[in-house]
């Protein structure tokens, strides 16, 4: 997994703190450490007197692990630097994230939020560290003035840490994607950093929640994780291999395996260390603060207190301080600068408003700094790849970027899609990577994985859409505009949320999924799943299981998606699709832990209106759509796996071509409360009455594809229902309900689908 460059910015990052010291001042001349730093990545002979610090660097890395107690409490004798020297680790980010991003109704200021954030994580943090002179940082490179600005506001003297700004280098950084920071720093630093880090977040958007916390460990430490002082009290292997089936021991180190040397090793390592930050960060989060620690509290986070009688802004949270007259925002709107902030932002990153002529008359006087969308880095994507280009714009249309949800429900008859997909697997992956090269690996091929199988699905799946009959106030003068028919709301890390056409949003889903298990293989073979013969998938998936392939990847993704008008207010729905991807995560756990499928899951919603659903998605299920009794019935077939979710809109689509009169559909669709029998009786009524070729479509791809018994002797099906038997019985279950709530958002087919799979295939 680990390439050579990780292992060198790594390398250069301990030489640095170890010749760095544990003061404030380096014991080495900033000068040199700068030569030694330049030295080590070109390969060239570093200055005489940092040579002794670049070897324990490495002697470090080559370190045997220690079988034993005993070698192990030889170390601090044969490597007494290593032992005696500390190094700082910091890690922080932003807490809260939704509650900062929607608390806005409308879809600019959501957008500039997320811009917001994005240019936080991405620009400012790497700005303390001097990104601007690393290509690991491109958002930087472009930025250097910028990032001289924040350091200057940050770290400069006018702050508590007058010389942080000169003991950070880009190496230091381990990885500061996902809205996360993981970052080395001298020992003397390690609190004014994570202080930096906070304030950083607060001064920029004076409302969303962050947290940082560090502490300085010892060199030996990144290697073997954490050591009691003295090391001879440390729980070693030997410790481990007689208490392994103890409770809170498999609770900390996990189940004994087979290998437990390797076990410990595992947790024993530069993750224990992670772990222990992370610990950290949830308490400092949940307002525990340390006294020794001399750091100002987070028991206080930012809120502005507002008069019951006093004009609120567009959130209806806080307090308004400008309203703005100007005629490049309509209905001269009261804002609080927090709101005007992200309006600004909003603004900027959708390329409309460069000037901030209103922000500025308006009285506000803060700097937006640099800002990049994520349909420009969508953009700048397809110039890179023509072939996709060809098939996302074959025209070259140069479509702008949609101002509001009614732009991309414009393309799919007033309906849009929430798209919220999430990483499985992840945590236990991660408790695998046992160094700082291995984590920042992993950070950077998984964030570059999810990024590029975002821009893989929307280029297949949409194509720029011309506006028609769409004149509200915010879109007046863009009726026959080219549009980018969707919103991409954040990615970070493993995370994803965008909107989307409703018609295309599980076709968008599953490529999703499906590229980034792909491209993570393409980009490191490690991820790839051990050879264990041909992996049955029966009884994994309820579509046509003969022709599922079985994943090859470790990692995976599951999505929730919630179709719905596009009025629907954004917090609601954000709240929805939440709960639809939790209970695609639970679908993909159950399954891997019972049958070992490591693929991805999506649970879908449809929502016509928005008082369909007043509770949760899981009470509204159990309530509404699950029948108790002999047999059990359950009115729905959602999560799904990624092969049914295929299955899924081929059979919908074969409805559609079948041209079923609608009456019939919801005809069978409310005879299925009616019991098991009747509703089978009233299909094969209403079948026998279609003619024979769409009998045949019929049977082809909905009953034989889902509805054979899981004991096929005689030749018949279930239709419309499917068995599911467990250990309180057979469950009978149905896919109709959902393929009529697909119904309207099937187009017939034609030959897009086919051109654009065979495109796609061209592509990989």
């Amino acid at each position: 997994m680990v390439t050579d460059k990780n292992t060198l910015a790594i390398e250069v990052a301990i030489t640095w703190c170890l010749a760095w010291g544990d003061q404030l001042e380096p014991q080495i001349d900033r000068g040199t450490l700068h030569k030694m730093q330049q030295a080590m990545l070109n390969g060239e002979s570093v200055p005489e007197a940092v040579r002794s610090y670049v070897e324990q660097a490495r002697q470090l890395d080559q370190l045997d692990y220690p079988q034993s107690l005993d070698e192990l409490t030889k170390l601090p004798e044969t490597h007494p630097q290593l032992w005696q020297s500390r190094i700082g680790l910091v890690y922080g980010g932003a807490t809260k994230i939704k509650q900062y991003v929607f608390e806005a109704s409308k879809l600019q200021d959501i957008r500039g939020a997320s811009a917001l954030l994005d240019r936080i994580n991405l620009v400012d943090l790497p700005a303390f560290f001097h990104g601007e002179d690393s290509d690991r940082f491109p958002q930087c490179q472009g930025s250097r003035d910028y990032c001289q600005q924040v350091r200057d506001r940050s770290l400069g003297t006018t702050d508590d840490s007058p010389g942080l700004a000169q003991a950070l280098i880009p190496e230091l950084i381990v990885y500061s994607t996902g809205g996360n920071i993981l970052a080395f720093c001298p020992s003397a630093y390690v609190h004014q950093l994570a202080n930096a880090i906070e304030k950083r977040y607060t001064s920029e958007t004076l409302t969303a929640n962050s947290c940082a916390v560090g502490e300085s460990f010892r060199f030996l430490e990144l290697r073997f994780g954490l050591l009691k002082d003295p090391i001879e009290q440390t729980n070693w292997l030997e410790w481990y291999q007689q208490n392994a089936s103890e409770h809170l021991v498999e609770a900390y180190y996990g189940k004994p395996g087979p290998d437990l040397t390797v076990q410990f090793e595992q947790r024993h390592s530069f993750n224990q260390l992670v772990g222990k930050l992370s610990n950290r960060f949830s308490q400092r989060r949940s307002g525990h603060d340390w006294p020794s620690e001399n750091r100002p509290s987070r028991r206080y986070p930012p809120m502005y207190e507002t008069h019951p009688y006093v004009r609120r802004d567009s959130t209806d949270k806080r307090s308004a301080v400008r309203q703005v007259l100007s005629p490049s925002l309509p209905n001269s709107p009261w804002l609080s600068e927090p709101t005007a902030r992200k309006l600004l932002v909003g603004r900027m990153a959708k390329r409309e408003d460069q000037s901030n002529d209103w922000f500025r008359q308006a009285g506000f006087s803060w700097e937006a700094g640099s800002v990049e969308s994520w349909v420009q880095r969508y953009d700048s994507f397809l110039r890179g790849n023509s072939r996709l280009k060809a098939l996302y714009d074959p025209n070259d249309q140069a479509p702008q970027e949609a101002r509001s949800l009614r732009e991309v429900g414009n393309a799919s008859k007033g309906f849009v899609a929430y798209i919220y997909a999430d990483g499985n697997n992840m945590g236990s992956f991660i408790k695998t990577l046992t160094t700082a090269e291995v984590y920042q690996q992993f950070s950077d091929v998984v964030s570059e994985a999810t990024e590029k199988s975002v821009y893989h699905a929307l280029a297949q799946h949409l194509r720029p859409h011309r506006l028609h009959n769409i004149d509200d106030g915010e879109t007046q003068g863009r009726d026959g505009k080219w549009i980018h028919p969707f919103e991409i709301l954040t990615i970070g890390g493993d995370d994803v949320m965008l909107v989307v056409p409703a018609d295309r949003a599980l076709a968008i889903a599953k490529t999703i999924s499906e590229e980034f298990e792909r491209i993570l293989l393409d980009l490191d073979d490690s991820f790839r799943l051990p050879p264990q013969g041909s992996q049955p998938q029966q009884g994994i998936h309820r579509y046509q299981s003969a022709q599922a392939s079985a994943s090859q990847c470790q990692l995976s993704m599951s999505v929730g998606v919630l179709i719905t008008a596009d009025d629907t207010p954004i917090y609601y729905a954000e709240n929805l699709t939440n709960q639809l991807l939790k209970s695609a995560k639970k679908k993909a756990k159950a399954l891997k832990d019972t049958l070992h499928y490591h693929g991805g899951t999506i649970d879908f919603l449809v929502m016509k209106s928005v008082t369909m659903l007043s509770s949760k998605v899981e009470e509204f299920r159990e309530s509404g759509l699950v029948i108790d009794g002999k047999p059990k019935l359950k009115l729905y077939g959602a999560p799904y796996t990624l092969h049914e979710i295929g299955g899924l809109l081929k059979t919908a689509e074969a409805l559609k071509a079948a041209d079923f009169p609608r009456s019939q559909l919801y005809q069978i669709r409310s005879l299925l409360e009616r019991g098991k029998h009747t509703a089978m009786l009233n299909y094969r009524y209403f079948r026998v009455r279609l003619a024979k070729d769409k009998q045949d479509l019929l049977e082809e791809n909905f009953e034989t594809a889902w509805c054979l018994p899981k004991d096929d002797q005689n030749g018949g099906n279930l239709a419309p229902w499917m068995s599911l038997k467990d250990d309180s019985g057979t469950t009978y279950e149905t896919i109709w309900r959902e393929l009529i709530d697909l119904y309207p958002f099937i187009d017939e087919p034609d030959q897009t689908s086919a051109s654009t799979t065979q495109a796609t295939q061209e592509v990989r």
